[in-house]
């Protein structure tokens, strides 16, 4: 994929990165041209918005349909702004292809379905129309299938593609509501430089306060755009309230980013401490995890009267881990610093439910 070409480049939006912003679902007729008319006029050239919306459980709202599409039609006409909506079928893409979407962009869980992302390929090759295509990150943090998914529309002959990062599912509770793993699309870029890689805060922070520490940080690594969910009344959203925010607020965010004269490398020094935070982050929540299933066994063994210290399973843990570590090509010594350290940490919380008498 070394013959791609830019999106579009002649909407670029505000300032240098390419700007894509829009409720995150088409609701009414109303609502669209309220939004889209005050983005059009706050300088935004690419109007998104969902009318077939996947949703985790049924009996949510799932999205209009075809009957949006004359919307943004609508849009279109009188606003001059591209258009862009995610599909995820053969007839999304041909019912979308005939009303003349600029952009298609497909969803995370599509993404990760191959047999999902070869019908979709195999309908805008049958198209024969020079469409731009988005493929977001699958849910899961796997960057082959996400590579996958981009081939498979290569392809079919698509070279105006893109990559839209837009985090990955955890479990638990966690300060965003999909982890960003930065690291992930970094390594995108770097195994595909011409790739353009737009970041989707919304989906990443899923909080409106969010949305601007999240763009900045993206415009930081070099991103080529962003595509934010921008609702006249956010408030009021059928759908994902929480993180969109009112053309207004967007506009004051877009005029506070910092935009970089140059595309920053993915070998140069501030990226690659992006990636050491990430990954130092995720560290912690596994260790923390380890932490709450060593508690988990110090209450086992306090009501089984088991002594903490079990010198044997000590023993096979260092040896185990040891040889795994120096077969990764770490160096033995570091790592039984590393496991003593842990295995201190795990006892020290036993022994405190040990000495707990409420338990």
């Amino acid at each position: 994929m070394n013959d791609l070409k830019p999106i579009v480049p002649e909407a670029s939006g505000i300032g240098t990165p390419m700007i894509i912003a829009g409720p995150c679902s088409a609701e009414t007729r109303e609502q669209v041209m309220a939004t889209a008319e005050e983005l059009s006029r706050n300088g935004v050239r690419i109007f998104r918005a969902g009318i077939w919306k996947p949703r985790t459980k049924p009996g949510g709202f799932e999205g209009v349909g075809a009957e949006g599409l004359e919307w943004l039609k609508e849009v279109k006409e009188k606003t001059g702004m591209l258009l862009t909506i995610e599909v995820a079928t053969r007839q999304h893409v041909e019912l979308a292809l005939e009303a003349g979407i600029d952009i298609l962009w497909i969803g995370a869980r599509t993404s990760a379905n191959p047999f999902a992302m070869q019908e979709i390929a195999d309908a805008i090759k049958d198209s024969g129309k020079d469409v731009a295509v988005m493929v977001k990150n699958p849910v899961n943090p796997d960057l082959e299938l996400w590579i996958g998914a981009l081939q498979r529309i290569y392809n079919a002959g698509v070279r105006r593609l893109g990559a839209i990062h837009r985090g990955f599912s955890a479990y638990g509770k966690h300060l965003y509501r999909n982890l960003p793993q930065w690291h992930i699309p970094i390594e995108l870029r770097r195994r595909f430089p011409e790739m353009p890689l737009i970041c989707d805060p919304s989906h990443i922070g899923g909080k409106r306060e969010l949305v601007a520490p999240l763009s900045q940080q993206a415009l930081d690594m070099g991103f080529d755009g962003l595509i934010i969910e921008s609702h006249c009344e956010p408030d009021c959203a059928w759908s994902d309230k929480d993180q969109q925010v009112t053309p207004e607020v967007l506009n004051f965010i877009l005029n506070t980013l910092v935009h970089r004269d140059s595309t920053v490398t993915t070998e140069s020094l501030s990226i690659l401490r992006q990636q050491i935070d990430e990954l130092d982050n995720e560290l912690l929540e596994v260790l923390n995890k380890r932490m709450r299933v060593s508690r988990e066994i110090g209450q086992y063994k306090k009501e089984h009267r088991m002594p903490v210290l079990q010198i044997v399973r000590h023993d096979e843990i260092m040896q185990s881990r040891v040889k795994l570590a120096t077969d990764m090509g770490m160096d033995a010594e570091f790592m039984r610093t590393v496991l003593s350290a842990i295995h201190e940490e795990s006892v020290r919380q036993q022994i405190e439910i040990f000495n707990d008498r409420t338990r």
